[in-house]
Order: structure tokens, then C-alpha cells, then sequence
């Protein structure tokens, strides 16, 4: 006889460092697949209110997921960029930060198992402020 069980979930623990001290909200995400903002669907924000902000997704199913986050330092709700595609604001990813390198899944994504994990981001600037 089979018992239906509790479905598995975990949880991500998310410290997000390098906050700059201006106005304006951080941005995370949970991203699977990629790092597109269709792949990036689960998401929280909060106010920036110091260097390192504290985010928790609970109940999230187990698998491969990368961290994406972002400063909204200008207020607009989304990353600035330039022509070129470079961030104008400042953001960061999980697993290894290698600057100068377009950020890809295969070196942001970790592996997400019960009970869950802690991670930290560190955000970045690809050009100084304007």
C-alpha cells in the first residue's frame, strides 16, 4: 500500500551584499533554466535599507536554480542597460563572479535540496555611476 506523502520542499536563503546607500529597492530572483527574465519567475523586493539585505524563499521545489539581483537605484522597477546591454545598475548573480564575462546559468545554477541553502550575492557595477 502506497502513502501519499508531503510533497519535498526547501528553502533558499538569500544575503545580498554590496548594497549601495541610495533610495531605490533590490530585486531577487529564482531562476531555473536561464537567467532571462521569463526563467527568472520567482522573485521578492524590498527597500534598500542597508549593505546587505536578507531574502528567504520558503517551499520551493527541489532542483537547479540560479540567484539573480539587482539595486533599482533609479526607482523605474527594472535594470538599467545600455545600448550595448551592460548594466547601468548595480546587480550580481550566484556561484562565481568572473567580471567581464556575461553571466551564464551554467556557472550561477546550484543545486537545491531539502532542507535548503544559504547563499550570497555580492552586487557588482559593470560601469561606475552616471
Amino acid at each position: 500500500m502506497l502513502v501519499a506523502g508531503a510533497a519535498s520542499a526547501a528553502g533558499v536563503d538569500v544575503t545580498v551584499e554590496g548594497i549601495e546607500p541610495v533610495p531605490g529597492s533590490v530585486y531577487v530572483a529564482l531562476c531555473q533554466g536561464g537567467l532571462s527574465e521569463a526563467e527568472c519567475r520567482i522573485g521578492q523586493d524590498a527597500p534598500a535599507r542597508a549593505a546587505s539585505q536578507r531574502f528567504v524563499f520558503d517551499d520551493v521545489a527541489p532542483g537547479t536554480y540560479a540567484v539573480a539581483a539587482y539595486q533599482d537605484v533609479n526607482g523605474n522597477g527594472r535594470l538599467d542597460r545600455t545600448g550595448l546591454g551592460l548594466p547601468l545598475e548595480p546587480y550580481g548573480f550566484s556561484g562565481e563572479a568572473v567580471r567581464g564575462v556575461r553571466p551564464d546559468f551554467a556557472r550561477a545554477h546550484f543545486a537545491l535540496r531539502e532542507p535548503g541553502i544559504r547563499l550570497r550575492v555580492r552586487l557588482t557595477r559593470a560601469l561606475p555611476p552616471r
